[in-house]
């Protein structure tokens, strides 16, 4: 009989956070768009995955930091299959998939040169618009939409 053996590609944490299924191109967006850059929690990332479900996936482990729904809601504008692990004592306690949050605010810049937010120090803020799978932003402030994809950092 044949025995094979199951190995973590990425290790397990103890307590925090495991955001998983995010789109590999889009996964550096994800550290962006939740300020992992300034956490000091230990962070783990992974890139290019095997994925049953998606073929090649992102994976960010953040040590003993929960955050908040809005929060985590944000990442789906470029992360909408991402599910959310909640650790607790190395085993999962909540498992949730994110939303689409109605409104963004701070992401990004507007597409639009002439927006007052490319020239005051003003925060960004977009109403999301969802047709046939597409999501797109609507500027609060020029109302000019534009396709995540376009979204500029």
């Amino acid at each position: 009989m044949e025995t094979t053996a199951r190995q973590l590609i990425v290790n397990a944490i103890e307590n925090g956070t495991v955001l998983d299924h995010i789109p590999s191109e889009n996964l550096f967006k994800v550290v962006d768009i939740l300020n992992l850059a300034e956490c000091s929690n230990q962070i783990t990332i992974g890139s290019n995955l095997d994925s049953k479900s998606f073929g090649r996936k992102g994976i960010i482990k953040i040590a003993d930091r929960y955050f908040e729904n809005d929060e985590l809601n944000r990442i789906a504008l470029v992360a909408p299959q991402a599910t959310i692990n909640i650790i607790k004592d190395y085993k999962v306690v909540d498992k949730r998939k994110i939303t689409i949050p109605e409104e963004v605010i701070g992401i990004g810049k507007c597409a639009n040169p002439m927006c007052v937010t490319n020239h005051q120090k003003i925060a960004t803020r977009f109403k999301t618009i969802v047709e046939n799978g597409s999501i797109n932003l609507l500027c609060h402030y020029c109302e000019k939409t534009t396709n995540i994809i376009n979204l500029q950092p």
